[in-house]
């Protein structure tokens, strides 16, 4: 149901993936600001997992805005469209970014939550717009190949940022005569110009005029399908695993018994977390998509291999460091085709995969146990993608309102971390490695029964 005759989708699919780009990088920049804000304000592990809580508590909060108004006044994306929702949510991301100067001039902690709370606003409204309408660019048994695709753009934005980021906020700009947390300022303006570009630019952008049904739906009745409802927890417990992993993963190397690296030096390892979340995408397009299976399984390794190549020369490391990556690398294309191109067999074995990485790194050291929570990027890549795509079959009118509850459970990514930063000030970084852990076993059951479609 379009209000005009829509124009290509692969061209609209284009302009979309610029968006999951934005939001991957202002998201994984996180990951510096936590270390960050802790040196700054000399906060414990629990304290600096304040920024995620922030961070993802509003995605919980605005979500949860969205889903009343949904239930009690009518969908507000099938009203005004996916489009006029998206240029929205740029808006109140660039406002977000642009609070940080202010932050950074008082040095309020609580300023940054804020600030931080205001960008995660405006990225609830384009997850909620966003993710559903790349899934409507095409045919519904392709949905989740094109999700992977857009999602692997997001990771290039994950990837980039933890490199860009660190060498901004503590090389480039934190000097003698810029100290606390003033470093953060630059960086966050050119962010939230960006953001402000983008949404000129979609406004101008001719894109398909998707809207919901034409009787507005003031029920929750997407709470109804059985694979939304385990779904909604599905999403909670993976947004919260990898966050979780990525945040405390610059605390997990710069321990003593496994790398001893300094800040700026662990950043570099962050990308390549993130950056297997990107390369697991891409190859997840491929192998969830139409082609030919001879087809596919040539052209993933060479992704794969173009996409290592890419990493490394952006984090700029010396191959005999970083060579370890290749042996995840191999075992992640095994899991592809063990998963058979099936989203919920693909999901249920690469959580398996994930448990074993983080039982090494609880109880292993050194190389091994870095690698090994490094490598968790690459499993975790089409685990957004798969879950979202299963949740929201078969909700058809009520897909936006489900969108809504999904992106709610973003909320994992606020509690999660928190949970890990108070059992690693507990017990140590090692153990704190058990949270993400059970999170996984949820997303094992949810691959293999919780995703079956059934009207309660």
């Amino acid at each position: 149901m379009t209000e005009n005759k829509p124009v290509s989708f692969k061209s609209s699919l284009a302009v979309l993936v610029s968006l999951f780009f934005m939001w991957g990088f202002i998201t994984s920049l996180n990951d510096i600001l936590t270390p960050f804000l802790k040196g700054v304000f000399q906060l414990s592990h629990f304290e600096a997992n304040l920024v995620q809580f922030a961070f993802f508590g509003a995605y919980f909060i605005g979500s949860l805005l969205y889903f009343i108004s949904s239930v009690t006044i009518g969908d507000p994306i099938a009203k005004v469209g996916y489009k006029n929702g998206i240029i929205t949510g740029l808006i109140l991301s660039a406002a977000g970014c642009f609070l940080f100067y202010p932050s950074a001039q008082y040095e309020s902690f609580g300023f940054f939550l804020g600030a931080l709370a205001c960008i995660s606003f405006g990225l609830t409204i384009l997850q909620i717009a966003a993710n559903p309408y790349v899934a409507l660019l095409g045919k519904p048994e392709t949905a989740s190949s094109r999700l992977n695709l857009a999602q692997g753009f997001n990771s290039i934005g994950h990837t980039l940022a933890p490199v860009i980021g660190g060498f901004l906020i503590f090389k480039y700009f934190l000097t003698s005569e810029n100290p606390g947390a003033n470093s953060v300022k630059v960086p966050y303006l050119i962010f939230g110009a960006a953001f402000l570009l983008l949404a000129v630019f979609i406004r101008f952008a001719h894109l398909p005029l998707f809207k919901g049904s034409e009787k507005i739906e003031r029920k929750p009745e997407a709470l109804k399908h059985r694979n939304l409802l385990f779904g909604i927890f599905a999403v909670f417990f993976y947004v919260g695993a990898e966050v979780s992993i990525g945040s405390n993963l610059i605390a997990f190397l710069k321990l003593p018994d496994i790398a001893s690296l300094t800040e700026i030096d662990a950043s570099k390892f962050v990308a390549f977390y993130w950056g297997g979340a990107m390369i697991g995408r891409f190859m997840g397009s491929v192998s969830l998509s139409e082609m030919k299976t001879k087809t596919k399984y040539l052209l993933m390794p060479c992704i794969a291999a173009v996409l290592f190549i890419l990493i490394f020369a952006i984090t700029k490391m010396e191959f005999a460091v970083v060579w370890y990556f290749l042996i995840f690398l191999a075992v992640n294309y095994l899991a592809f085709i063990l998963g058979k191109s099936l989203p919920a067999r693909t999901l249920t074995i690469f959580a398996f995969f994930v448990m074993a990485l983080l039982l090494t790194g609880i109880f292993g050291t050194g190389k091994t146990a870095m690698w090994a929570v490094i490598g968790i990027g690459l499993f975790n890549s089409i685990m957004w993608s798969n879950i979202f795509t299963l949740a929201i079959d078969g909700l058809e009118r009520f897909t936006s309102q489900g969108s809504s509850l999904l992106v709610m459970m973003i909320v994992g990514g606020a509690i999660l971390p928190l949970i890990q930063g108070f059992v690693a000030d507990l017990s140590g970084v090692h153990y704190s490695l058990f949270v993400p852990l059970f999170a996984y076993l949820y997303l094992i059951f949810y691959g293999i029964n919780g995703y079956k479609k059934k009207t309660i």
